[in-house]
């Protein structure tokens, strides 16, 4: 039986998405059963319809599936993308793990493999904050972090962050870094901690 893998993602301009666009290919390859989730959207569709990238992300997302609780029972590990916000979580993936109290209270989100990965305008714009902030709800959740730590060379060429995938953004939009093995990797090595604890 395959693992399940949920990749819960928010993305204002597309970066988390390709995070997890690639999160998803390098788990089909290794042969998990993926569902590829975005959170739901708070800010107002006024504030989005005034900046064409956020717009057109909107757009071009619209069959993904939103995240729900019933998602996270389902899975056997989730990998988390959000970007930073004044190094924290933004408001939307915030407010998705706040409402999972249903799952935390009958202790089913307990155990399950998880891992995160984020992006800023800057290198030291709040990357690893955003991510150690993340885990500290999924310590109260009782699930398992698995940090990529510096456990392979990939790690490395993507900035360094042990803690998850951490991607810079320049002012046209493009990632700095070399990101896609480190999260080839993080995504195989997730899958791997998951599969041990079924």
């Amino acid at each position: 039986m395959s693992t399940k893998l949920a990749i819960v993602y928010y993305s204002t301009y597309g970066t988390n998405l390709t995070m997890s666009q690639w999160a998803k290919e390098a788990a089909e390859k290794a042969g998990a059963e993926v569902r590829l989730l975005k959170v739901q959207e708070l800010a107002p569709q006024s504030v989005i319809d005034s900046q064409p990238g956020w717009k057109a992300v909107q757009e071009a997302t619209k069959d993904i599936p939103t995240a729900s609780s019933a998602d996270l029972d389902w899975a056997d590990a989730i990998l988390f993308s959000a970007p930073t916000r004044f190094g924290n979580l933004p408001a939307q993936m915030k407010q998705f793990l706040d409402v999972q109290g249903g799952l935390w209270s009958k202790g089913k989100l307990a155990n399950k493999a998880v891992s995160a990965m984020t992006s800023a305008q800057n290198p030291h714009g709040g990357q690893e904050a955003t991510i150690l902030s993340l885990y500290t709800t999924m310590y109260h959740w009782g699930a398992i972090v698995v940090a990529p730590g510096y456990t392979d060379a990939s790690l490395f060429t993507a900035g360094g962050n042990p803690y998850g995938t951490s991607v810079s953004v320049n002012q046209q939009g493009e990632m700095v870094e070399d990101v896609r093995g480190a999260i080839e990797y993080q995504t195989k090595r997730l899958l791997m901690i998951a599969e041990k604890l079924k």
